[in-house]
């Protein structure tokens, strides 16, 4: 096995890959197979990276034993291209819908439990609020009954942004 560091054209992004040989690699890179993990970009070529030195012939510690490969183990797919490109627009949307969501919204940090119980026993109007609870809070607020649901992705609070 052999492990380059790969770097995407597009914005640049640096990522380790582990490569049967050198001619597995050249191959995979002729075939449209590889892409960085980040962006999704398949323009990718090796990065530059610090040589390996080998240690003195007489102070190398023995070997560990490899472990055997089991055949019979599911292996992960690799995702080609054109399933990155559906991933990263689903990821998109999602994040736009995310958007699209909270445009009505009023953050109200910590402040969110508190709230959402007033407005489930009517001691507060309903409004569409997002803010922080602890994940054990949430799992009370759900008991309760009080309707909440985990954004997909984190959302900055106004008073973070510059």
């Amino acid at each position: 096995m052999i492990v380059f560091d790969l770097k995407c054209a597009g914005e640049g992004h640096v990522f380790e890959a582990w490569f049967g040989s050198s001619a597995d690699y050249e191959a995979q890179k002729a075939r449209g197979l590889l892409a960085c993990p980040m962006c999704g970009d398949a323009d990718v070529g090796k990065a530059v990276m610090a040589p390996a030195v080998a240690a003195k012939g007489n102070s190398r510690p023995d070997p560990a034993p490899t472990p055997a490969v089991q055949r019979d183990e599911p292996v992960a797919p690799v995702m080609n291209v054109a399933d990155q490109a559906k991933m990263q627009a689903l990821v998109e949307a999602l994040g736009q819908a995310q958007q699209k969501a909270l445009e009505g919204s009023t953050w109200v940090g910590r402040g969110f439990a508190e709230q959402a119980r007033a407005m489930h026993y009517g001691e507060q109007d309903r409004a569409s609020i997002h803010g922080e609870v602890a994940p054990a809070e949430a799992k009370a607020l759900i008991a309760e009954g009080v309707e909440v649901a985990p954004l997909p992705f984190p959302v900055i609070p106004p008073h973070a942004k510059n």
